[in-house]
C-alpha cells in the first residue's frame, strides 16, 4: 500500500524547521537570587549589560510576599508598619501641653470677643 506524498513521519505538514536554532536569538543574561525570612529563594533575571546600581537589593518573594535580599545568611527583615496616626496624634507631637494651653487659651479669647461676650 503506497501512501503519497513525501512528508517525514511524525511530523505535521506545514511545520516548522525542526529544533531550537531557528526560535531567535536569546540576549545574555544574568540571573541573581533572592532569599527572604523563610529560606524561599527566588531568581531574577536581567540583562547582562545592565550596572550592578541598576539590579534592586530587595524584592518581594513571591512565595510568602515577605522582602527577600541577595543575601542569603542575612534576608531583609519584615519592615515594622507605624499605627496610624489622628490629627490629633500630630499635633500633640509638635506641641507640649503648656503650649496646646495657651493656643486653646486665645482661641476660646477670640470667639468670645467675636460674640460680645467677655
Amino acid at each position: 500500500m503506497a501512501t503519497g506524498g513525501n512528508a517525514i513521519r511524525g511530523t505535521r505538514v506545514g511545520a516548522g524547521p525542526m529544533g531550537e536554532q531557528d526560535h531567535g536569538h536569546h540576549a545574555d543574561r544574568v540571573a541573581v537570587s533572592y532569599w527572604d525570612a523563610h529560606g524561599n529563594e527566588t531568581v531574577r533575571y536581567f540583562a547582562a549589560g545592565i550596572s550592578e546600581e541598576e539590579i534592586p537589593e530587595t524584592i518581594d518573594s513571591p512565595h510568602s510576599g515577605l522582602p527577600a535580599g541577595r543575601d542569603k545568611a542575612n534576608p531583609p527583615a519584615l519592615s515594622k508598619n507605624e499605627p496610624y496616626k489622628t490629627h490629633l496624634a500630630y499635633v500633640k507631637e509638635r506641641r507640649t501641653d503648656e503650649e496646646a494651653e495657651s493656643i486653646l487659651g486665645d482661641a476660646l479669647q477670640q470667639l468670645r470677643d467675636r460674640r460680645g461676650q467677655s
